[in-house]
């Protein structure tokens, strides 16, 4: 957890995606603790969405609950309407919800497979940000996006598809940024490397596991509060108000441009 007081964030509205776990969670603490009201967002997870939610209200921040499915059109316009309706107002967004439902090496996928991960993944930040945007309009806003460092280098065993579909967001950050600077909406996006989060402990093993860890330079896989600073960063226009369509690489030197 960072003490340091990021300025302009106090006061402000955010939604995070996927926050009962993981980095969504570290952020979603992370932005209350800044003094932000915070959407915590869950499908599955309530149990872990409850305590994100607890912990923030414990400390004097403000959570508001959103439950829904980020693989269907309609009920990712819910989550977004829901939380802004809350709040009345909303300043950012951040999409992290994302899964790679398992490592399925291409030639063995399925269309229902196929279109489950593209829409969690890919059309889900499309569907969040056309629903956050009327809002933003009225104030401007920021939008960050979750990446991966799969984006880069094509994924691992069975990762294929998902590093596809990471790959869209990345480009899909610096056309959406185009299109929404005019209302004063910036976009960028976060791309971590190999975070210890459940992501890795339901389609990682210890022997892949080690062997990713070891093409890292830091030496060591990262954790969510490694990653909590750039978001704060992008979210903050004090910070990084000239900042837009562009997409920041937490890796430890993983993977450097």
């Amino acid at each position: 957890m960072l003490e340091l007081k990021i300025p302009g964030l106090a006061g402000k509205a955010f939604l995070v995606t996927g926050a009962s776990t993981g980095i969504g969670a570290a952020v979603a603490i992370a932005l209350a603790g800044q003094g932000a009201s915070v959407g915590v967002h869950f499908h599955t997870s309530e149990v872990d969405a409850r305590r994100v939610a607890d912990h923030i209200t414990s400390q004097g921040g403000t959570a508001f609950l959103v439950s829904g499915d980020m693989a269907n059109h309609d009920s990712v316009g819910a989550v977004v309407e829901n939380t802004a309706t809350h709040f009345r107002r909303l300043d950012g967004l951040i999409n992290n919800a994302g899964d790679m439902l398992g490592r399925v090496p291409t030639e063995d996928s399925s269309e229902t497979h196929d279109r489950e991960v593209v829409d969690l993944n890919s059309l889900s930040v499309v569907w969040a940000c056309r629903a956050a945007i009327p809002w933003m309009k009225r104030e401007g806003g920021v939008i960050i996006n979750t990446s991966s460092i799969a984006a880069r280098h094509g994924g691992g065993g069975g990762a294929v598809l998902y590093a596809a579909a990471k790959g869209f967001v990345s480009t899909f950050t610096k056309g959406f940024a185009k299109e929404v600077i005019k209302y004063g909406v910036r976009v960028n996006a976060v791309s971590p490397g190999v975070i210890k989060t459940r992501f890795h402990e339901r389609h990682s093993n210890e022997e892949q596991m080690k062997a990713m860890v070891a093409t890292v330079p830091m030496g060591r896989a990262g954790t969510p509060d490694d990653c909590v600073g750039t978001y704060l960063f992008l979210a903050s226009d004090v910070m990084s108000g000239y900042v837009t369509g562009q997409t920041i690489e937490v890796n430890g030197g993983q993977f450097m441009i």
